[in-house]
């Protein structure tokens, strides 16, 4: 599957960004997609996913609330809305793919995606 994300860019802090991820090739029914990133001289770390056939999304506790991931099924394409950014959101942010619904417990985890996205730059100015 290959992951195209869009939607970075510069932002002030207090405002909002939308990200984008669309995937094409074989996607599967029974997906699980996210968003993971990494800032500058740390690691790569999860922020959101969603699961396929129903309502289930996970965030990662430094965005909830102010983050929001969503899907649009008959597009393969994923969304996070991005409100009330901070500094600390500053971040190559990638969108991740799995063939799967991925277990609750491993939602978080780097390994449970085969597909990485190249990556969108997001950086919130103070």
């Amino acid at each position: 599957v290959q992951l195209q994300a869009s939607g970075g860019g510069l932002a002030r802090a207090g405002t909002s960004l939308r990200l984008s991820c669309a995937a094409s090739g074989r996607t599967f029914n029974g997906y699980t997609m996210g968003w993971f990133r990494q800032a500058p001289g740390k690691e790569r770390e999860f922020v959101a996913a969603i699961r396929c056939c129903g309502s289930s999304t996970h965030y990662a506790d430094p965005v909830k609330g102010r983050f929001t991931i969503s899907r649009d099924n008959a597009k393969n394409t994923v969304y996070l809305q991005m409100n009330s950014l901070k500094p600390e959101d500053t971040a190559v942010y990638y969108c991740v793919y799995a063939p799967r619904r991925v277990i609750l417990s491993a939602i978080p985890s780097r390994t449970s995606y085969d597909d990485w996205g190249q990556g969108t730059l997001v950086t919130v100015s103070s």
